[in-house]
C-alpha cells in the first residue's frame, strides 16, 4: 500500500468540503475502500487493487478493506474515523505490507451499534451487512461528487505532474511514426517513456491504431505495420498519484498527407482550439458540445460530405454519423472524474445531445478534455436505418470512396481558470 499522496492539511480541507457539501444531520456516513479482486480460481493473486475513487479522495491512500466514517453529531475532533484491517503475517511476509494508523476494522461494528437507528449512508464501496436507503446513498453521491469537481492544489500539482509525463511520452513516440513500425511497438515506446518521466501507470489502456484502425474509438494496439499515409491515432495518458492526463494525437505515417486528410485534420483542429476557448467559469458544457458539433458540420458541409444547413443537421442528430462521441469529460481521479450532471438537472434527451457526457456549468478549478473528432466508421456509415434516415443529408458516394480512411481525434486536458483557459498538455506538439 502506497502512503497518502496527500498531506493532513489536505485531507481535513477534502473532509470539510464534503461534510458541507453531504449536510448531513443525523446520518451517519461510511465510505469503503473495496477489497481485492481474487484472479480465477487456483492463483493466490487478486487483480491489481484500486481504492474506490470516494475513499481515496477523503483518505488518499490505497487502503484493502479499508472504511472511513462520518458522525456530524459528533463535536468531538474525531467526527471522521478511518478504521483498517489488521495486517497478517502472511501478508507481512509475502507483500511487505505494514499496518497502517487507524483504529482497527473490528471496532467498526460497535462504532455502528453505538449509533443504531440512526440512517447510514454507504458510500464508496458499500460494506456488506449494512443497511442504507437507495434514495439517500444517489442523494449523497451526487453531492458528493460535485463537491469533487473542482481540483485543489494538491490534485492540481499531480495533474500537471501527469501532463509533462504524458508529453515525455508523446515526444518519444514521434521519432517512430514511420512506415513498417507496428502499433504495438509505437506502445511500448509512448509507455516507457511515461514511466522513465515518473508515472505510476497509463491512465487507461492506451490505444494506439493506424488506418482503418483509427476509425475504432478504444482500439488496443496489434501487430499491424504502419503504411505510408496511414492516419496514426495516438490517445494515452500517464497517471501520478491516482490522477490522470488525458490526451490524443493524431499524425500522418511518413508525414504527408493527403489534400482530403489535410482537410479532415485542420478542420478538427479548428473546432478543438475553438472548444478550448470556450472554457470559461459560467459556459454551459452542453452549448460548448453544440457549438463544436456545429462547426464540425459546417466543415462537412464545405467538404460535399453532407447537405443542409449544420443547424438543422445538427438538431437532427446527423452530425453522429461522424461525431459519435461527446466532446469531453472531467478529469482527474480517475479518467472520466466526477463527470455527469449538474446536481437536480435531468437528463437533456435531444437527438443533438445523445452522446453528451457531461451537463453541467463549467467553474473554476474543473479540468476537463476538450476532444472533437471526425471518424469514417462502417458500423455506422453502413447501418441500413441510418442510410435511409439520413439519405438527403449525407454525399453517400463520397462517403464510400473514403471508408476505410479511419477518422481523426483531437484532445487536450484543459483547466479552466477565473482568467483564460489553462491548457494542461499544451506541450505536446498537434502538428506532425
Amino acid at each position: 500500500m502506497k502512503p497518502s499522496v496527500l498531506d493532513s492539511r489536505n485531507i481535513a480541507a477534502r473532509r470539510e468540503r464534503v461534510a458541507n457539501a453531504l449536510q448531513l444531520i443525523d446520518e451517519v456516513l461510511v465510505v469503503g475502500a473495496g477489497e481485492p479482486v481474487p484472479l480465477p480460481e487456483g492463483t493466490d493473486q487478486t487483480y491489481p487493487f484500486r481504492a474506490h475513487p470516494e475513499y481515496f479522495y477523503l483518505t488518499g491512500v490505497d487502503s484493502p478493506g479499508g472504511v472511513i466514517a462520518f458522525d456530524p453529531k459528533d463535536r468531538s475532533r474525531e467526527r471522521w474515523v478511518f478504521f483498517v484491517p489488521d495486517v497478517t503475517e502472511a501478508e507481512r511476509t509475502w507483500e511487505g505490507r505494514t499496518q497502517q494508523s487507524g483504529r482497527s476494522l473490528s471496532a467498526l461494528e460497535p462504532w455502528l451499534t453505538a449509533r443504531r437507528g440512526r440512517p447510514v449512508v454507504n458510500l464508496g464501496e458499500r460494506l456488506r451487512g449494512v443497511r442504507s436507503d437507495d434514495a439517500l446513498i444517489a442523494r449523497a453521491r451526487e453531492q458528493f461528487t460535485h463537491a469533487r469537481r473542482a481540483k485543489d492544489t494538491t490534485e492540481l500539482r499531480l495533474l500537471r505532474h501527469a501532463a509533462n509525463a504524458t508529453a515525455r511520452g508523446f515526444s518519444a513516440v514521434r521519432k517512430y511514426l514511420r512506415p513498417g513500425v507496428t502499433e504495438r511497438a509505437l506502445q511500448i515506446e509512448l509507455e516507457v517513456a511515461f514511466y522513465r518521466a515518473g508515472a505510476d501507470r497509463t491512465g487507461y489502456g492506451t490505444t494506439v491504431a493506424s488506418g482503418s484502425n483509427t476509425a475504432v474509438m478504444h482500439f488496443s494496439p496489434s501487430g499491424r505495420k504502419l503504411r505510408r499515409g496511414d492516419f496514426v491515432l495516438i490517445d494515452a495518458g500517464a497517471e501520478v498519484g491516482r490522477y490522470v492526463s488525458d490526451v490524443t494525437r493524431t499524425f500522418v505515417a511518413g508525414g504527408k498527407a493527403s489534400p482530403f486528410q489535410r482537410e479532415l485534420f485542420e478542420l478538427v483542429l479548428a473546432v478543438e482550439e475553438a472548444g478550448i476557448s470556450r472554457c470559461v467559469p459560467g459556459a454551459e458544457w452542453k452549448e460548448i458540445h453544440l457549438q463544436a458539433a456545429t462547426e464540425l458540420t459546417a466543415g462537412l458541409i464545405e467538404m460535399g460530405l453532407m447537405r443542409g444547413t449544420p443547424e438543422s443537421l445538427v438538431e437532427q442528430g446527423a452530425h453522429t454519423l461522424f461525431f459519435p462521441h461527446g466532446l469531453g469529460h472531467l478529469v482527474g481521479l480517475g479518467v472520466r472524474d466526477a463527470s455527469g450532471r449538474l446536481p437536480g438537472r435531468a437528463k437533456d434527451h435531444s437527438p443533438a445531445l445523445k452522446n453528451l457526457r457531461m451537463d453541467l456549468p463549467l467553474a473554476a478549478g474543473y479540468v476537463t478534455t476538450v476532444e472533437p473528432g471526425l471518424y469514417f466508421i462502417p458500423a455506422i456509415l453502413n447501418e441500413t436505418q441510418r442510410r435511409k434516415r439520413y439519405r438527403t443529408c449525407v454525399n453517400w458516394s463520397l462517403v464510400e470512396r473514403h471508408l476505410g480512411i479511419g477518422g481523426v481525434r483531437i484532445e487536450d486536458s484543459v483547466l479552466v481558470t477565473d482568467q483564460q483557459p489553462e491548457v494542461l498538455t499544451v506541450e505536446i506538439p498537434k502538428e506532425w
